[in-house]
């Protein structure tokens, strides 16, 4: 049977996300989402972004769920997921000139955001957009007491914790950091543009 997984926290931000999507990749055409989750996520920016093609991508386990939200959507420009897992799959498909990811860099250990960062800086096509959604540190500080705990419930779960912005950009050579948008909850995000 098919496992149609819901996130809360993917309804609740998916307005603000979206309104900041629609301006950021209005000359974009082919993306590539890192992580795309239970599926909520492409299911609902897809349809509202008529003029991208919507590649989803995550580990395996969560392509059924993606999969189940694709299912219900009229509209062609979505893709079933691609297996990617960072640092150990290749990059998944060539000629992208955007590329989202949502709620991942936290998740991941630091060597992988690193891997992440500098896979997309290398993989994005010139003139390409990164869109990075979530939780990060300014400085080595966090933005709340709230994010601060949730970074120690990440650690304790075996997370690799909120990333620093400034930690990314040393990763990230080849993309400048071009637009940072505060968020609802705590969360950020962040634009980086390949020249």
């Amino acid at each position: 049977m098919t496992e149609k997984r819901f996130s809360p926290s993917c309804d609740n931000n998916r307005e603000p996300i979206l309104a900041v999507l629609k301006e950021a990749l209005s000359g974009h055409t082919r993306l590539l989402e890192i992580g795309s989750g239970t599926g909520q996520h492409a299911a609902y920016f897809a349809p509202a972004l008529p003029h991208i093609l919507w590649q989803t991508s995550d580990l395996a386990h969560n392509h059924s769920s993606i999969d189940a939200w694709l299912a219900e959507l009229t509209i062609g420009n979505v893709r079933s997921p691609l297996q990617f897992h960072i640092g150990v799959d290749e990059w998944p498909c060539n000629d992208v000139d955007s590329v989202y990811t949502a709620n991942t860099t936290h998740i991941m250990q630091p060597h992988e955001a690193q891997i992440m960062m500098q896979l997309v800086a290398q993989n994005l096509s010139s003139g390409g957009i990164f869109c990075q959604y979530g939780p990060f540190t300014v400085n080595g500080e966090f933005t709340s007491a709230s994010n601060q705990s949730f970074n120690q419930h990440l650690l304790n779960e075996g997370c690799g914790g909120i990333r620093d912005i400034a930690e990314l950009q040393k990763w990230a050579s080849g993309l400048v950091l071009a637009e940072q948008h505060s968020m609802p909850a705590n969360n950020m995000m962040l634009i980086w543009r390949k020249p």
